[in-house]
């Protein structure tokens, strides 16, 4: 009963109206109409509706209000006539520019950083990715303090959502102590996570990262390659639907298990405080053995996508590592149609749609092609008396036994360090 409560609680709730505000200035490199575009979608995300949108041509931005006095009047005659609640800014905000601009035109107002920290305050639902968002909201706000005044940003409501919200308002020192008693606490939990990367290393498990934009297909790539026994992870049509890392065991063609890993969406102009307040979390994909960039082929901006991931990996140094770019959602183009990034050599790209199982198939072999192991193919004998290994084996590597009169018979490819414990068995030795 009370989940039913609840649930028609929510669906009652009121979907905030808000008007954007961007600038050609603050979009460079990409151009106006494409950035504003994904200021809606993230707009979208946070749960609120788009009603109305500003945009203006600058040489230099305004110290006062980052825009021209006359698009600030031009926002608020919008804002009253539409009757908002909030106007969302696709530039970065300096918190006196945010004081300026609520006395000017009455209403809340949000900078795409902010936006952003409300997104991911939304969807954190793990203990640390709970306290990455808090202390990127805390370390965001700590500049601002000086600029914000007389409108209180704690309850619900876009921008405002979240861990760290109640504490935006109090003053730099105390802001200080909750940081490093968060550092603190993270330091903890990424010894729990080196302790369970220790361990998956010593499995001798590959493991293979998804990476890339937002809303790409990672996470529908991850259901497709995972094991039927495994839990489906979430998917929706929404930028930044999946924000802590979801793991699943998949098995190669030849039978061996890996690891598949999906991480957080990138997006263009993503907040250098949540890019370091994850970085612990990215930096897991140093320690794959493979990655899976993933591009939305449909996409127009198919060079902002590549550029946007390439950048975030250089960040964390990882670009050095294997990777392979997936061109996901190819059924809905022309492949002949369409721009490659010249940097991409063609044995390490693959077009594929995540729903056509052959595609699926096709990446699986791209997979295993490109794992940096030297596996050896042999084929093991069995003596019918002796089948305590060659179980082992069948249910480690999920193979069909050929049971011939002279023995039980098995295929596989294997590492080097692990022929030693079998070398009794191999026929072609």
């Amino acid at each position: 009963m009370d989940n039913v409560f609840l649930e028609n609680l929510n669906s009652q709730k009121k979907i905030e109206k808000v008007i954007t505000v961007g600038t050609d200035l603050g979009a460079f490199p990409h151009s106006l109409e494409t950035s504003m575009d994904e200021l809606s979608e993230l707009v979208r995300a946070d749960g609120a509706e788009v009603v109305g949108e500003v945009t203006q041509n600058l040489v230099k931005f305004n110290p006062k209000y980052l825009i021209g006095s006359g698009k600030v009047q031009e926002i608020k005659d919008m804002a009253e006539k539409l009757e908002v609640d909030a106007i969302v800014f696709n530039d970065e905000l300096s918190g006196i520019q945010v004081r300026n601009l609520e006395k000017k035109i009455k209403k809340k107002v949000v900078d795409r950083t902010n936006l952003i920290l409300d997104i991911f305050g939304l969807r954190a639902t793990t203990y640390e990715a709970k306290l990455q968002v808090e202390l990127a909201r805390l370390e965001y706000q700590m500049p601002r303090l000086l600029g914000i005044d007389g409108w209180s940003r704690t309850g619900g409501g876009i921008g405002t959502r979240g861990p760290g919200e109640q504490i935006i308002e109090t003053d730099r020192r105390r802001l200080q102590r909750e940081i490093d008693k968060i550092k603190e606490k993270l330091k903890k939990a990424e010894k729990t996570r080196d302790t369970t990367r220790n361990r998956r290393v010593n499995s001798n498990i590959p493991v293979v990262s998804l990476v890339g934009y937002t809303n790409a297909g990672k996470s529908t790539i991850l259901n497709k390659l995972k094991m039927e026994d495994s839990k489906e992870v979430s998917v929706k049509n929404m930028l930044f639907e999946t924000l802590d890392p979801s793991s699943r065991r998949a098995r190669l063609p030849s039978g061996r298990e890996f690891i598949i890993s999906d991480t957080v969406g990138f997006v263009s102009k993503l907040p250098t405080k949540i890019v370091e307040a994850f970085k612990s979390t990215l930096e897991e994909i140093k320690y794959s053995d493979l990655i899976l960039h993933v591009i939305d082929s449909s996409s127009e901006d198919i060079e902002i996508q590549y550029k946007t991931a390439i950048s975030i990996l250089k960040d964390i140094d990882v670009i050095d590592k294997n990777i392979i770019t997936v061109f996901n959602k190819s059924d809905k183009i022309n492949i002949e149609d369409i721009n490659l990034p010249r940097e991409i050599a063609p044995e390490k790209q693959i077009f594929i749609s995540a729903f056509n199982d052959e595609d699926i198939e096709r990446l699986l072999q791209k997979i295993e092609d490109n794992l940096e192991e030297n596996y050896v193919d042999v084929k093991l004998k069995f003596p019918y008396d002796d089948t305590e290994k060659l179980f082992e084996l069948v249910e480690k590597f999920d193979v069909v036994p050929n049971y011939e009169d002279d023995g039980i018979y098995i295929d596989l490819s294997l590492r080097q360090d692990e022929l030693q414990g079998v070398k009794e068995y191999m026929t072609n030795v």
